[in-house]
């Protein structure tokens, strides 16, 4: 779904649509948030979680991705704050590797033992 594109970030392309509540938040279906997260995100090294925050770009925007069972496999929803007339559509995204998803969700206040 994802492929390397740089030093801080993977691009795929997802089918984007608008998102009804949690403000501020993206969803993809969550097994494939597990996924991503156990491929990209984890070291291999003790017990991980699997259900943090993966962290997305679409348009310059940075936002945090959760796991949602209410979400098709492939479709990226959005906060309506992010979205415009074109959606829905197939876009691509970028996720961010995991040193740079761990930075941008500090700046953001995320608090791994508490949530966001």
């Amino acid at each position: 779904m994802f492929e390397q594109f740089s030093s801080g970030y993977y691009l795929g392309e997802m089918y984007v649509e608008p998102r009804d509540g949690d403000r501020g938040f993206g969803a993809i279906q969550r097994a494939d948030h597990e996924r991503m997260n156990e491929q990209l995100y984890a070291t291999g090294e003790g017990v991980e979680r699997l259900d943090a925050p993966l962290v997305m770009k679409l348009d310059g925007l940075h936002f945090p991705v959760l796991g949602d069972d209410d979400v098709p496999t492939g479709t990226l929803t959005v906060p309506w704050e992010l979205t415009d007339d074109s959606l829905p559509v197939r876009r691509e995204v970028f996720l961010a590797k995991a040193d740079r998803a761990d930075e941008l969700l500090r700046y953001a206040g995320y608090e791994p033992s508490t949530g966001v």
